[in-house]
């Protein structure tokens, strides 16, 4: 199936976390050295093994990952790192900051600061962007300003090291497009938005994904695999709300479905996204 009329598609290390197995967690709360655990087993895959594996069984040219999958913030594991991208010609496009709580004023600071270590990691590993989570407060009017000042000082402190920052319709902050817009329309374009399929459910799920997919440059393309089948309808229906908002950016493959091959169901939506704008394309003539 052909790739040529398909956005660009990437793949994140979520999506083969049991195939990576180990974790290294690290959070501001628990800001430690990194040791491996066997949160998903012992894995079959190491992290610099991933880029070639993406290519050779996807034929996609980009990853991402998330901050719990990185098992060293060291030189010369980030030259490790970019070595192995740069043989499998593989682009590093979001490193995923997995923790932090911007919008909470008792861990703010504290969070704030930690974040912005790992934007350091982020740029020493050649990650073109850092997903940054905009809170896990309720939105009220105070948490989400509080969020707008610190994305913001989290964007100028990516752009000043080459990263761009986005952020997600993730979490209590972000249940709706209200929010998302509320806070798009106070930020600078230093931060951006990822949009992710799978955060929001409910009847208003398709209106409320296109209301906001104008404002996004990357997207996490998640399907239902509920069942063990990918649920074809959602995942067509949230990709026309993408479409229709004008949405043309890379889209992140993301697996989190029952069957532990991960990399069938990855290429199971790889080729469904293909075939939807190979399908779009016939329609249009």
């Amino acid at each position: 199936m052909s790739a040529e009329n398909s956005p660009a598609l990437a793949v994140s290390s979520w999506s083969l976390h049991r195939t990576l197995g180990l974790t290294y967690p690290n959070r501001p709360d628990h800001d430690v050295a990194l040791a491996p655990e066997p949160t998903y087993g012992v894995g079959k895959l190491s992290l610099l093994d991933m880029p070639a594996a993406v290519v050779a069984a996807l034929d996609v040219h980009r990853i991402e990952v998330c901050s719990f999958h990185l098992p060293s913030r060291e030189a010369d594991y980030a030259a490790a790192f970019r070595a192995a991208l740069q043989k499998a010609g593989v682009r590093f496009q979001t490193l995923l900051i997995e923790y932090g709580d911007i919008s909470n004023p008792a861990t703010a600071e504290r969070d704030l600061a930690w974040i912005e270590g790992w934007i350091d990691t982020a740029a020493l590993f050649g990650a073109e962007q850092a997903r940054v989570i905009a809170g896990r407060a309720e939105p009220t009017r105070e948490a989400l300003d509080r969020s707008i000042a610190g994305l913001t000082r989290l964007g100028h402190y990516g752009e000043a090291r080459g990263v761009r920052v986005v952020t997600e319709n993730w979490f209590e902050l972000l249940p709706g497009p209200r929010e998302v817009r509320y806070l798009f329309d106070r930020l600078d374009d230093t931060v951006g938005l990822n949009g992710d399929f799978g955060n929001w459910s409910g009847p208003a799920k398709y209106d409320d994904l296109e209301a906001i997919f104008d404002l996004a440059t990357c997207c996490h393309a998640k399907a239902d695999f509920g069942g063990g089948v990918l649920h074809a309808e959602d995942y067509r229906r949230c990709l026309m709300a993408a479409d229709a908002a004008g949405f043309r950016g890379p889209l992140t493959l993301i697996y989190d479905g029952p069957d532990d091959d991960e990399f069938g169901n990855l290429a199971i939506e790889r080729d469904f996204i293909r075939r939807h704008y190979e399908d779009a394309r016939a329609s249009a003539g």
